[in-house]
């Protein structure tokens, strides 16, 4: 994205409010006994995002698409643990692509720390209106969810005057929605996998969360 000047003050004040309130929460204590598991999507988050985000910024395409997948770690590690691990995801991607603190703090904010908020929010509000069941979860909450978390986070940066590098006025939006609609099916496919073969690796998810048969 485009950042507009001066230095907005607002994106460092949101960054460190998560990241002060998600280390509030000691999210390491996540990591304890069976949730131990965690580590795997933790790592995998480490070592693929980073080069996700830099992507963009390591060629030359008339139009650069940013790809998120902050949901993704999210519905993976939860919010706590997810907010420390995408910060850490900017640091890295900031080092790959060789950006200014500026870009690197666009990448966490709107790329990272923004859609999974959203989509803390989003996913609460489909459990409470729709329930538990299986279906409920894959489809409207790592599918759906994760496009409308990322669309509503692209709206948001297109008010505050951010456009897509090299695309003009509302194409930017379009470009927005187009990749919202590519990380949600990717987000609802591997957490459809990962329910049926590895829901340890989900902390938003359990066997248990299965509303039972009428």
């Amino acid at each position: 994205m485009e950042p507009p000047a001066p230095f907005p003050l607002y994106e460092a004040s949101f960054a460190l409010a998560c990241l002060l309130l998600a280390l509030s929460l000691r999210p390491w204590h996540m990591l304890r006994g069976s949730g131990q598991a965690l580590l795997t999507p933790l790592l995998a988050s480490l070592a693929v995002l980073p080069w996700l985000w830099a992507l963009p910024r390591l060629h030359q395409m008339p139009m650069q698409l940013p790809w998120s997948g902050a949901c993704l770690v999210l519905l993976m590690l939860g919010w706590p643990l997810a907010v420390p691990t995408l910060v850490l995801v900017a640091l890295a991607a900031l080092w790959l692509t060789g950006a200014g603190w500026q870009e690197g703090l666009d990448m966490l904010v709107w790329q990272g720390l923004l859609p999974a908020t959203f989509a803390v929010l989003i996913g609460a509000a489909i459990r409470r209106m729709l329930g538990t069941h299986l279906f409920v979860y894959v489809i409207g909450r790592c599918f759906l969810g994760t496009v409308l978390s990322l669309f509503l986070g692209s709206l948001w940066a297109y008010a505050q005057g951010r456009r897509l590098a090299g695309v003009e006025g509302s194409l930017s939006l379009v470009g927005h929605w187009l990749t919202a609609w590519g990380d949600g099916f990717v987000t609802g496919m591997l957490c459809a996998v990962f329910v049926a073969f590895r829901p340890q690796w989900l902390a938003t998810w359990s066997d248990r969360f299965i509303a039972p048969a009428r």
